[in-house]
């Protein structure tokens, strides 16, 4: 078992040496289940004080606090608190309103005192097909060791301390301020390491800020990003997509990853430090212990492992809303816009699939270099398509 040794500084001429102090060993305090949606974002049900209805919440490493969606509070009729704080996110930086001393119920684990930050999630919502109402980050984590199975799709809190780790796996030392920190290496033109966040509520494999990909002349000079929508706190915006050959973290290396590119005006990937940060795609392919008090992340090769990446490209952003999927973007050139799709025509169905279901739809949409049948409505007249799935490889 690992020591810490403190040094006791008090009457120095008459107490001389060092007391061993040992931490104890987690107990476990709670088990529950977890809801997984695309890009392995996990998503976490919970009563916040003592509204009847239980809440959606993200289960976000990325996040340095906790926060409510806006519309959820006044949905609920819980009062705001305005505040100069500013938080920096994905899409933009902006001042934010708080609730301040609340008590999130989560099965078998009460959480008080808790200071949210109000923001509006109606995008995650619109990009899910289910109410977002927040997203638990720092204030959650940094009070407990948190093990998430993403075969059983159960999650287990234990009280803090220091862990015994399985034999089979590998404990990661991450920099732990309230997002963790950790340093990974990237190869395609070049072979190079730098420090990325650990971020459990992005639903991608990787993100490089364009400032660094300039700097370090990591990729090769025949990529061809292709122009693709994604979310973030300020909304919706547009990045590239790409490739590189590899992505190592601890022992594991991982094979042609999709990569994201951000112009990141803001600097809240806080480059140069920071190249940009490692997403719940490539998370979800281990079991992990994530304990903040002993500053260590263990990662275990699950049955996720193996699958193989995402390299579907369609050019298409669809989103749920107002109960209906709606085409909202379609980027110039790609597969959706030389099949016809035009923003506003509403999506149906997808081949047989007439669910409704935008998760199911999103799915069947990943297969690259395949012709698929899409039903759509334009002006109240119903439609069909077939949009040939292109690659980002």
């Amino acid at each position: 078992m690992k020591k810490i040794l403190a040094t006791l500084l008090l009457f120095p001429m008459l107490i001389q040496g060092q007391e061993i102090l040992y931490a104890p060993e987690p107990k476990l305090i709670t088990r529950f289940p977890f809801k997984q949606y695309s890009g392995g974002v996990m998503v976490v049900r919970a009563v916040l004080e003592n509204i009847k209805d239980s809440l959606n919440f993200i289960l976000d490493t990325g996040s340095g606090g906790i926060s409510l969606d806006s519309s959820t509070c006044e949905e609920f009729k819980i009062a705001t608190t305005p505040t100069d704080t500013t938080i920096n996110g994905i899409g933009g930086r902006r001042k934010v309103d708080f609730v301040f001393g609340k008590t999130l119920h989560l099965p078998g684990l009460e959480l008080q005192g808790l200071n949210f930050h109000i923001n509006n999630y109606d995008v995650l919502t619109s990009v899910y097909g289910e109410k977002i109402d927040g997203v638990i980050g720092y204030s959650f984590f940094r009070k407990y060791v948190v093990k998430i199975n993403f075969d059983s799709l159960y999650i287990e809190v234990l009280s803090p301390g220091e862990m015994k780790y399985p034999r089979r796996g590998f404990t990661l030392h991450p920099a732990f301020t309230s997002i963790p920190i950790l340093a990974a290496g990237i190869r395609d033109r070049r072979q190079l390491s730098h420090n990325f966040y650990f971020d459990t509520g992005a639903g991608l494999c990787l993100l490089l800020s364009d400032q660094y990909v300039r700097d370090s002349s990591i990729l090769l000079s025949k990529r061809k990003p292709k122009l693709t929508q994604a979310e973030g706190v300020a909304g919706r915006l547009q990045m590239r997509l790409t490739v590189i050959k590899e992505l190592k973290v601890g022992p594991y290396k991982f094979r042609n990853v999709p990569t994201y590119l951000y112009k990141d005006d803001f600097n809240v990937t806080n480059y140069p430090s920071i190249g940009g940060l490692l997403g719940n795609e490539v998370w979800r392919r281990f079991n992990m212990i994530i304990n903040y008090g002993q500053r260590e992340i263990f990662l275990q090769p699950n049955s996720h492992f193996l699958e193989p990446f995402d390299y579907s490209y369609t050019g298409l952003g669809i989103y749920y809303i107002d109960g209906k999927i709606m085409v909202e973007d379609v980027i110039e050139g790609s597969p959706s816009d030389k099949a016809g799709i035009l923003v506003g025509d509403r999506l149906i169905g997808i081949g047989n699939n007439l669910t409704g279901n935008i998760q199911q739809y999103k799915n069947l949409l990943l297969v690259p270099n395949q012709r698929i049948k899409m039903i759509l409505q334009r002006n109240n007249a119903f439609f069909q398509v077939f949009l040939k799935t292109g690659t980002i490889r």
